[in-house]
């Protein structure tokens, strides 16, 4: 598991069965329920990184997509409405991307 000695397994599991349906995704709940809300900002970077799949220390559209994967490979993507909820509440700067910053204000807000 990619979150191996940052989130648990059970943890993991529950917060993914919470969201199953479509437009079930409520970023705020999915942070709390599997735990990482309550991390230390170290841990939430590595989280971070987990989800910034190409690497460019930015979580682009693309990857919010695919946020639930990053957490079991069987998890379904995300909706369009998801996204771009999720992308609008991450990103700050109106960039169009979240940065480590945001994803650590967005996880603890």
């Amino acid at each position: 598991m990619a979150f191996a000695g940052i989130l648990s397994d059970s943890d993991v599991t529950a917060a993914l069965a919470a969201c199953q349906a479509a437009d079930s995704f409520r970023y705020k709940e999915f942070f709390a329920k599997v735990g990482l809300a309550g991390k230390s900002t170290d841990d939430i970077k590595k989280a971070f990184a987990v989800i910034d799949q190409d690497q460019s220390s930015f979580i682009e559209e693309d990857e919010l997509k695919l946020f639930l994967q990053n957490f079991s490979a069987s998890a379904r993507t995300l909706t369009d409405k998801e996204t771009k909820e999720f992308l609008l509440a991450g990103d700050t700067d109106g960039d169009g991307k979240i940065g480590v910053e945001e994803f650590l204000v967005l996880v603890k807000c």
